[in-house]
């Protein structure tokens, strides 16, 4: 059984400006242009960024583009199958189909420096780094002295 931490939701949650279930409303955020559904994403929080972490299997990072505009973070890839290959293969039965998706997530302007965000794909896994502003980073508490 997974557990969850009751303090980390609403610090994940600030992360989007909608809530964490109208985000997840298949009509509004997500498209997937073949029968495979949208890339599972994972979020963690640390003091200094958020990771969003989304597993595309038999992509590449050249099948991917990654984009933010308006505080929109829009994330779409593409797979084709090699069409000479197909041509010259003597094929009984073929499942395999050309592939496309798009996931969108609204940001929360006032945590995330949108122009520090970085990507990576390292085996698979789309790993995106939203870096915190820095008025938005947890400050450690302050002793306040009595007078």
């Amino acid at each position: 059984m997974l557990t969850v931490k009751k303090n980390l939701l609403p610090t994940v949650s600030k992360l989007f400006e909608d809530d964490w279930n109208s985000m997840l409303n298949w009509n509004n955020h997500h498209f997937s242009g073949s029968r495979a559904a949208f890339p599972p994403a994972n979020i963690k929080e640390s003091a200094e960024a958020f990771q969003v972490e989304m597993i595309l299997p038999g992509m590449s990072k050249e099948d991917i583009q990654v984009e933010i505009a308006n505080n929109l973070l829009l994330v779409k890839g593409e797979k084709k199958l090699n069409t000479e290959e197909q041509e010259t293969e003597n094929y009984t039965h073929q499942e395999f189909s050309y592939q496309t998706f798009q996931r969108s997530f609204n940001l929360n302007h006032n945590l995330i420096d949108t122009n520090l965000i970085e990507a990576k794909c390292e085996n698979g896994m789309l790993i995106l780094t939203l870096p915190k502003k820095e008025e938005a980073k947890e400050k450690p508490p302050r002793i306040i002295s009595i007078s």
